[in-house]
């Protein structure tokens, strides 16, 4: 049995609040990433069909489900809704795609990958001649709508949100029929979103973090940038543990009662990310990296810019 603890969803259902990203996971390594991530411990692994590695991953699921390591039932799947499937007559198939790459009947948690829509049927990023990205005009309630339908299918258990904020998701929740479960969002000391984080608490959404080491290999990193993982006070931190500072900015997170998904495929690791169940921060020390914050976003999702639902523009938090 696994020893991550899981935080329950306002359905009812549980999500161990520890799990793979599967984010930036090159093919050729994601499958034996999965497997060694399964072998250690990992019961949940986070995907979405803009990876472009599901797959893969469903290549790793169904190895170890064959092998008997792992019943479908003892695994937590989540994948999400790219930007030019939002169209209501575009969601299910979209799923269904997810569905097969994973080889999977059914997911455990689905979410809207971006509030903004892309323009359909053609690139997964539609640009013009000038190189912009083409939008489309569909309005994510229209989409939530149908990702309810997903779960009376019985082809989700859960539906969610991911890089929504606080004003977006009020909209949802006015229309919602099925609540949304979880809310995923970039998250680390850089950008702690306590705020948001607290009116999610408020309304009964679960949170995940993604990018919870700072994202340090993101593609669009320019010289010069923090490092979170560089930072003096965080190996402070990690020399006083006897971690390691990634150890330290996850525990961070469990410890706020944060579904966390850290992406690696080095399977020391994998393993290093997971041995954070031995130790406990002090309140202290959870309030110290809180100080950290700096509204550091190191996922803006330019290219969006000046679509009517990019989430970061003009907005509270």
């Amino acid at each position: 049995m696994s020893k991550v603890p899981s935080i329950t969803f306002n359905n009812g259902l549980h999500i161990p609040i520890f799990g793979l990203g599967t984010w930036k996971s090159q093919l050729g390594q994601v499958t034996q990433a999965v497997k060694d991530a399964i072998d250690i411990g990992y019961r949940h692994i986070d995907c979405a069909y803009i990876y472009g590695n599901e797959k893969e991953v469903g290549e790793a699921l169904d190895t170890k489900f064959q092998q008997g390591v792992v019943k479908r039932e003892d695994i937590f799947i989540t994948s999400k809704l790219w930007n030019t499937f939002h169209k209501p007559e575009l969601v299910e198939g979209a799923l269904k795609e997810t569905l097969q790459n994973l080889r999977l009947e059914y997911l455990d948690l689905y979410l809207i990958h971006w509030p903004q829509a892309y323009k359909e049927h053609g690139e997964l990023f539609p640009k013009d001649e000038q190189g912009n990205i083409q939008f489309s005009d569909v309005d994510y309630i229209d989409t939530w709508k149908v990702m309810e339908k997903l779960v009376a299918k019985g082809l989700v258990k859960s539906i969610g949100l991911s890089n929504f904020n606080k004003r977006q998701i009020e909209r949802v929740l006015k229309i919602a029929t099925v609540k949304p479960a979880n809310l995923q969002i970039e998250c680390h000391p850089y950008l702690n979103q306590k705020r948001l984080i607290n009116y999610c608490k408020s309304v009964g959404i679960s949170v995940t973090a993604y990018s919870p080491l700072g994202s340090p290999d993101r593609p669009w990193a320019k010289p010069g940038e923090p490092l979170l993982m560089e930072d003096q006070k965080l190996k402070d931190l990690a020399v006083k543990y006897k971690k390691t500072p990634a150890q330290v900015l996850l525990r961070y997170q469990v410890q706020r009662g944060i579904v966390t998904i850290p992406k690696s495929v080095t399977k020391s690791r994998i393993q290093e990310n997971f041995s954070i169940f031995d130790f406990e921060l002090k309140p202290e020390d959870i309030d110290y990296i809180d100080t950290f914050d700096c509204n550091g976003r190191f996922c803006p999702m330019t290219a969006s810019l000046g679509h009517p639902h990019h989430p970061f523009e003009n907005d509270e938090f």
